[in-house]
C-alpha cells in the first residue's frame, strides 16, 4: 500500500485558497439581459472554459432536462502574493443544485481528509487537497467521486484573488463573527459587520485562531458565500453584471460551456434562493508528523447519502480504500485510541467503481446512518514510520 505523501508545498502555512463564487454568478445573472451582458457572458464562458473531456453527454442532458446537478467547487493556490504555480485546492465544496426543490446544498470537505488520489499519473494515499496539485480539477473530481460514491457533473475553480474582487464588486458583504481575531493585518471584532473584499478574504481565510480550526473556517467561508449570493440576487444593473463577469473571466476556470451556463441561468436561478450548508466531519490524526482528518465509514456514508438524495439518487454503500482502512483500524476514535495504521493490508477488490447509480424520483435511503454531523475529536496518531507498505 502507498505511504501517505506530502508532496511539494510552495506557500506559507497561513495562506488559504478560494472557490465557489462563479456558481452563484451563473445562477443569478440570468439570461434575461440581451445585448451587452449576453455578449460579455459569452466572452466570459469562452475565457474560463478549461477542458470538457470529463463531461459526458448524459451530464449535458441533465441540464437540458432541468434535473438536479452537482458541481465541484475548488479554490486554487494562485492569484495572490504573486503565486502562479499549480498548488493545492485547500477549499473543496460539493454543491448540488436542485431546481425542483429550489435548493442548493454545499458540502465542504476538509482539505486534510485522508483519501486515495484518483485520476493522477500516480496513485497515492494522502491529503485530499493534493489531488489538484497532482492532476488538477480532473483528478480532484475523480478522488471526491470515489471517496463519497457520488457523481460530479461539473468542476469550477477560482483563485483567492477572485473572492476579494467580487466582494468589492457587489459593494461588500455583511457577516457575523463569533469572536475577535486579527489575520493578515485585518482585525475582525465579535459581532455583525459589513466587510470589504480584503476584510471578507481575511474573515474567510483565518484558521488557527478558530477553536474549531478548519471546520470553523469552512463555516465562515459558507457565510461569505451566502452573503455574496444575497447581493447578487439584488443586482440588476448591466454595469454591475459586466464588472462581475470581468472578474470571473480573470479568476475562474470550468468545464461548463456557454450553452450549459446559459441553461443554468435560465432554469436553475430559483435554486440559488435557498442555500444549505454541511461538511464532512473527520477525526484528527497525525501521520508521519503531518496533520490529517480521518472520515469514519459512518460519516462517509452519511454524507454520500445526503448528497445523493439532493440529486434524486438512491443511497448506496460506500466501499473503497478509505472504508477498508477504517475497517483495518477498528479501535481508532481519534481520542482514547489514537493509532491509525495507513499501511494495513486492506482488501479493495470490492471497491465501488460507479458512483452514478439509477436516478430515482424519491431518493430512497438504504443506509442506516443518521443524518447528523459527526463530532470532531482530536488526538495524535502514532504510526511506525519505518514500517513498509504491505501492498
Amino acid at each position: 500500500m502507498n505511504k501517505p505523501v506530502q508532496g511539494p508545498r510552495h506557500q506559507t502555512p497561513r495562506r488559504r485558497r478560494w472557490p465557489w463564487i462563479i456558481l452563484l454568478v451563473l445562477l443569478v445573472v440570468g439570461a434575461g439581459f440581451a445585448g451587452t451582458v449576453y455578449y460579455k457572458l459569452h466572452q466570459t464562458a469562452n475565457a474560463v472554459l478549461s477542458n470538457q473531456s470529463g463531461v459526458s453527454s448524459s451530464t449535458t442532458q441533465k441540464v437540458s432536462a432541468t434535473k438536479p446537478i452537482s458541481v465541484l467547487l475548488l479554490g486554487a493556490d494562485t492569484g495572490e502574493d504573486g503565486r502562479t504555480y499549480q498548488g493545492r485546492s485547500d477549499t473543496i465544496i460539493v454543491a448540488t443544485i436542485n431546481p425542483k426543490t429550489k435548493k442548493t446544498t454545499m458540502m465542504s470537505i476538509p482539505r486534510d481528509t485522508l483519501a486515495k488520489i484518483k485520476g493522477a499519473s500516480s496513485s497515492s494515499i494522502q491529503k485530499i487537497n493534493a489531488a489538484y496539485e497532482l492532476g488538477g480539477a480532473k483528478a480532484t473530481k475523480k478522488t471526491v467521486e470515489s471517496l463519497l460514491n457520488i457523481p460530479i457533473d461539473y468542476t469550477v475553480t477560482i483563485n483567492m484573488k477572485g473572492l476579494k474582487n467580487l466582494v468589492d464588486a457587489v459593494g461588500g458583504v455583511t457577516v457575523t463573527s463569533k469572536y475577535n481575531f486579527t489575520f493578515d493585518h485585518v482585525t475582525i471584532k465579535k459581532g455583525t459587520h459589513h466587510l470589504t473584499g480584503k476584510e471578507a478574504l481575511s474573515f474567510a481565510r483565518m484558521r488557527y485562531d478558530d477553536p474549531l480550526g478548519d471546520y470553523g473556517r469552512q463555516m465562515r467561508q459558507q457565510q461569505v458565500i451566502k452573503a455574496v449570493a444575497k447581493k447578487l440576487m439584488s443586482a440588476n444593473s448591466v454595469t454591475k453584471y459586466s464588472k462581475i463577469l470581468n472578474i470571473v473571466k480573470k479568476n475562474v476556470s470550468t468545464d461548463m460551456n456557454f450553452k450549459t451556463m446559459l441553461a443554468m441561468a435560465e432554469k436553475y436561478r430559483s435554486a440559488g434562493t435557498t442555500i444549505k450548508s454541511d461538511h464532512l466531519q473527520g477525526q484528527s490524526a497525525t501521520i508521519d508528523g503531518s496533520s490529517y482528518q480521518i472520515a469514519s465509514t459512518k460519516e462517509l456514508r452519511r454524507v454520500s447519502k445526503k448528497i445523493r438524495k439532493t440529486l434524486g439518487l438512491s443511497a448506496v454503500t460506500v466501499k473503497n480504500t478509505e472504508t477498508a482502512l477504517n475497517a483495518a483500524n477498528p479501535y481508532f476514535d481519534g481520542s482514547t485510541y489514537t493509532t491509525y495504521n495507513v499501511y494495513a493490508n486492506t482488501d479493495t477488490s470490492t471497491e465501488t467503481a460507479d458512483a452514478t447509480t439509477t436516478d430515482t424520483t424519491t431518493g430512497t435511503d438504504t443506509t442506516t446512518g443518521t443524518d447528523t454531523t459527526g463530532t470532531d475529536t482530536t488526538g495524535t496518531i502514532n504510526t511506525q514510520t519505518n514500517q513498509q507498505p504491505t501492498y
